[in-house]
């Protein structure tokens, strides 16, 4: 894709469905921290399509600055995007043994922060 990261929403932006591109991407890229719903797309076949995959390397602007600071679940977030840029990946997460493995290092995740966070 040639397509270039798109700026934070302005004023005279166009819409799309009354969100700027901006949002959009944003809402995407933070669904993938949801390890059913990376299941959910493989089942679509959506994740051995070429295109989506394209899509899928567009997306790692997400990494940088100063999207990054948008991202209200980081860690899930790029590290499942990052997984999806592997073949190998795209086509084990149709597994539900896959899936239930990443959802509990989830919730291992946040109950470790928790934890930290009032220590």
């Amino acid at each position: 894709m040639s397509q270039s990261p798109p700026n934070p929403p302005a004023e005279d932006e166009p819409l799309y469905g009354g969100f700027s591109r901006f949002e959009v991407e944003l809402e995407f890229v933070q669904s993938l921290a949801n390890p059913f719903y990376l299941n959910h797309l493989a089942s679509q076949k959506l994740l051995s399509d070429p295109a989506f995959i394209e899509y899928l390397k567009y997306l790692q602007y997400w990494n940088q600055p100063p999207y990054l600071r948008y991202l209200t679940y980081p860690g899930p977030t790029l590290k499942h995007l990052e997984l999806l840029q592997q073949e190998r990946f795209r086509q084990e997460i149709i597994s539900p043994e896959l899936v239930q493995v990443l959802a509990s290092e989830g919730q291992k995740a946040s109950i470790d922060w928790h934890r930290e966070e009032k220590e």
